[in-house]
């Protein structure tokens, strides 16, 4: 059982933590609460840089962190309401402006070959806000052709010549995968669904941040708690991907769960380690200090697993 002081001190936070709180926590849904992240808060911020070319930043991927691409994946995040129709302008705006040669979305003017990762991530926000499946076909198309023989992805696989996958992009690509299905998108659904479970395969053999091959750390910056996560792969949004999905406990996940829980502080609750450089629009929670996203977060994943301390 999570303590009550716990819960308290979460759902003194923002209205989308509170929202995700009772939804994921508490098991009860709250619409009313789901109704206020766009008019309160962290959403009606986000919302209101939206500029009068229908884009934040510079547009669809410029800068990186205040781009309509970040934006909208922060914006999905919070479990805004899905649909808000300045939203829906932007995302469609993407796919008439944005598409690629090879069939995926391309923000570069330079590359011919669409980015992977970003095609997982836009398929993620894409499904979530409810965009026409006729129009999200050749994105479906893209990924499932850019799957790799490890069963993985990788961004750099049709650009540079990766031949083993990328822990970062697969959980981009399976992140999407997971929001399209749960949708109720049917196009390739199956294959779709044997991509994402052969994905997830990949991460387990990894013990989510090991090698394969030596058992080695493969990063130590995959161990570090961040919010938001943007395309970084850390260990909490691995595990918060698995308890979203509803997959049963996989011994191969005990590594990274152990790091979790010794991240608990003294006080139950789990910070902010790192923040990713970039120009942002606003701080939704500081560095080093206690984080109600990282305790939401943690605590879910824990819960899913039966590993709350009775």
């Amino acid at each position: 059982m999570i303590d009550n002081s716990l819960i308290e001190w979460l759902l003194e936070g923002d209205v989308a933590i509170q929202y995700q709180v009772w939804r994921d926590l508490l098991k009860e849904d709250k619409p009313d609460l789901k109704e206020r992240i766009s008019e309160e808060g962290w959403g009606v911020k986000f919302l209101s840089l939206r500029k009068n070319n229908e884009h934040w930043g510079k547009g669809f991927y410029q800068p990186k962190w205040i781009s309509s691409h970040y934006t909208l994946l922060d914006l999905k995040n919070l479990s805004i309401s899905n649909d808000i129709k300045e939203i829906k302008s932007t995302i469609n705006k993407i796919l008439r402006e944005e598409r690629g040669r090879d069939g995926g979305i391309n923000p570069s003017r330079l590359l011919s070959n669409s980015d992977v990762c970003i095609n997982g991530m836009f398929l993620n926000y894409a499904t979530y806000f409810a965009i026409n499946e006729n129009d999200l076909k050749f994105i479906v198309d893209f990924l499932i052709v850019n799957q790799m023989p490890d069963r993985g992805y990788n961004c750099r696989s049709n650009r540079s010549g990766a031949s083993h996958s990328s822990l970062h992009t697969t959980l981009s690509v399976i992140e999407g995968i997971l929001e399209y299905r749960q949708n109720g998108y049917t196009y390739r659904l199956n294959e779709l669904m044997k991509a994402e479970a052969e994905s997830r395969e990949f991460i387990l053999q990894h013990k989510l941040f090991r090698s394969h091959r030596t058992g080695e750390i493969i990063d130590r910056k995959m161990l570090m708690l961040s919010y938001p996560s943007r395309w970084k792969y850390d260990i909490l949004r691995a595990l918060d991907y698995f308890q979203f999905a509803g997959v049963e406990y996989d011994e191969r996940m005990q590594d990274a769960l152990d790091v979790l829980i010794k991240k608990r502080r003294s006080d139950n609750k789990w910070a902010i380690q790192a923040k990713h450089p970039g120009q942002i629009h606003f701080e939704m929670e500081p560095t080093g200090k206690p984080s109600r996203w990282n305790t939401l977060r943690a605590l879910r994943v824990l819960n899913h697993f039966g590993l709350i301390e009775e």
